[in-house]
């Protein structure tokens, strides 16, 4: 007697051509961009590792902006739209506090820049993390319950406000800054040339990001924030405070907009009223790109975010005077929402039934 394991016929999963198609143009493409930057790098090394610096300073300051999407949407499945004009308020007082406070100019002194960089990095950290928790407490924790289109419409709402609130203050034009970071070299390479106000983002961005690696996964309000993410009722009957958690990942996550914002207004010299729009759509890709919701994956992101746009602006394949950057970027969040949601270090979850 023939069992019926034997009787029924395999059951084979026809995979659809779609998914042997786009591995193998993304496939195609990679190798296409290897091509490309190894020809470039053949051209001229010590361009293409000047064009690399660049793009390191770039994702660094990216990094500080995508963590906060990376930490509000962990813990509350978020895309916090605000986010981007924190950072510019963020940098339109840093720029403030440099100029009228500091009253700093070109080629200040070691000493004056040093203190105007620290007691600004504090001010713009604490002033993002006040406007960042306000936002959550006003505008979000009303609708914790609702359906999620109403938060991701207030987050919008809140964008238009806070925008509203810089125009009102510094007017719609640019806010400049002094030239203040030094731009002498710290070393010369074979014509590789490192210069002190990239070095300068860096020493103050990691460090920041080394300290926010250690609060979420050595304290114990990075354990609370971290059980939060993963159950939020749970949580609560482990006496976790709920709400004050999430206040405190959101002004977490302002505070990290606070130390990007002093450092792109130092870096870029200019900052006005719609700088964080587009800069925070820049970091939300990249946060998406590593996988919104892990922290490493976001840093991974922006330095990739970071590369492309240094990579895309200063090595030649281009017409003169064209920017496709944007192109670019948002062409890979498309490609990512659509073929891999997860990221490149997320991990591809089932959704709940």
């Amino acid at each position: 007697m023939t069992s019926a394991a034997q009787t029924e016929a395999p059951f084979k999963i026809r995979r659809s051509p779609t998914s042997y198609v786009m591995p193998a143009l993304a496939s195609i493409l990679l190798a296409l961009l290897g091509v490309w930057l190894v020809v470039n790098f053949i051209k001229g090394p010590a361009y293409f590792f000047t064009i690399f610096f660049i793009g390191l300073t770039l994702g660094a300051v990216y990094a500080l902006v995508s963590l906060g999407y990376t930490l509000v949407y962990g813990i509350l499945e978020l895309i916090n739209f605000a986010h981007g004009d924190v950072f510019m308020l963020g940098g339109l007082l840093s720029a403030t506090m440099i100029v009228s406070v500091f009253h700093l100019s070109d080629n200040p002194s070691v000493g004056s820049l040093v203190l105007a960089i620290v007691v600004s990095l504090v001010v713009a950290m604490a002033a993002c993390g006040a406007i960042n928790a306000i936002v959550e407490i006003v505008a979000y924790r009303p609708l914790r319950g609702s359906p999620r289109v109403a938060p991701l419409i207030t987050a919008i709402g809140a964008s238009f406000i806070l925008e509203d609130i810089a125009i009102a203050w510094k007017g719609p034009r640019y806010v400049t800054v002094p030239q203040v970071l030094p731009h002498g070299q710290v070393f010369s390479i074979s014509g590789v040339t490192y210069t002190w106000e990239k070095l300068i983002v860096i020493i103050v961005t990691v460090p920041v990001l080394v300290a926010l690696m250690w609060l979420v996964q050595r304290t114990r309000q990075g354990k609370a924030m971290r059980a939060t993410a993963q159950d939020r009722e749970a949580a609560a009957m482990m006496g976790i405070n709920v709400n004050a958690t999430i206040s405190f990942t959101f002004a977490l996550a302002g505070a990290l907009a606070g130390a990007g914002a002093l450092l792109y207004a130092l870096y870029f010299s200019q900052i006005r009223y719609d700088t964080g729009f587009q800069l925070g759509l820049i970091a939300f890709t990249a946060a998406v790109l590593g996988g919104i919701g892990n922290l490493p994956g976001a840093v991974l992101g922006s330095l990739a975010i970071g590369f492309i746009q240094a990579f895309n602006e200063g090595l030649t394949w281009q017409s003169p005077g064209s920017d496709w950057t944007q192109s670019i970027v948002f062409s890979i969040l498309i490609l990512i929402l659509v073929f891999r949601p997860e990221g490149l270090l997320g991990e591809r979850t089932p959704e709940g039934g």
